[in-house]
């Protein structure tokens, strides 16, 4: 019998819940504002899987969440992404996996988008 994996999405900015977050994975490219790293209790940061720079750059300077999503979703098929993807779906099959992100809507965002690929 297959576990169904556990993802959850957060702001970084919330107090981890021990017991319910499991891995607690940044998937942002910068280091939150404002934020220590004990704060934080990030156990991982894998950039690999994080949106480039180039990507990031373009979204906020107009793009459309359609065409992110598709060049994300390119970014996360390369091999260095898709090695991490993997990595990081095994920590998932050990328990809750929780990708933690400074924007305000974690649901609408990238995070949302690499927990799809991580489910899957």
């Amino acid at each position: 019998m297959t576990r169904e994996r556990v993802i959850r999405l957060r702001r970084v900015y919330e107090a981890p819940e021990p017991g319910e977050d499991g891995v607690r994975v940044l998937v942002d490219r910068l280091w939150p504002r404002g934020l220590s790293k004990e704060a934080a209790g990030v156990d991982e940061w894998p950039k690999a899987v994080t949106p480039s720079a180039e990507l990031r750059k373009w979204f906020h300077g107009g793009g459309s969440a359609d065409e992110f999503r598709e060049r994300y979703e390119a970014e996360l098929a390369e091999p260095g992404a898709a090695a991490e993807l993997s990595r990081l779906r095994g920590l998932a099959d050990g328990g809750p996996l929780t990708l933690l992100t400074a924007v305000r809507d974690p649901a609408g965002s990238h995070a949302a988008i690499l927990a799809e690929h991580l489910a899957g």
